[in-house]
């Protein structure tokens, strides 16, 4: 049985308005997937009205807490001393969202404990992967 962290989050939706909306959005990582996390947000929080879910690199979310990182659809930086910035580009436009460090920083070490880093690859199941590849195929 795997073991799938979830952890929500205060987003702080940065418009071209001076203000910020805040929303609760969801950190989650699941060990079947080692080396991706996802942020899910709520349907409120989009325009379309459903839950959006973009899926990026935990190695990406880890480093851009540090430094600027990214130069695809999803794309993090630091922010003052306690903040994240987490960049969604999408056809649609770009949606930036700002998130606290030390929840970022949190999700990640209880990621880290199920899989550590450079481990990544033993939580791969290629066979399955394989499997379905070509069930798909026929």
């Amino acid at each position: 049985m795997s073991t799938v962290i979830e952890q929500a989050v205060q987003a702080r939706m940065v418009a071209s308005a001076p203000r910020m909306e805040t929303v609760h959005a969801t950190l989650r990582y699941d060990p079947k997937d080692p080396f991706a996390v996802s942020m899910a947000f709520p349907p409120p929080a989009t325009l379309e009205g459903v839950e959006v879910s973009w899926a990026f690199s935990r190695d990406l979310l880890a480093a851009g807490m540090d430094r600027p990182a990214g130069v695809g659809d999803v794309r993090v930086r630091p922010y003052g001393y306690d903040r994240t910035v987490l960049e969604f580009h999408a056809p649609e436009g770009v949606a930036m969202v700002h998130i606290r460090t030390s929840e970022v920083r949190g999700f990640l070490h209880r990621s880290q404990l199920l899989v550590p880093s450079g481990g990544e690859h033993q939580y791969l199941d290629l066979d399955e992967d394989l499997a379905e590849l070509l069930r798909d195929a026929i």
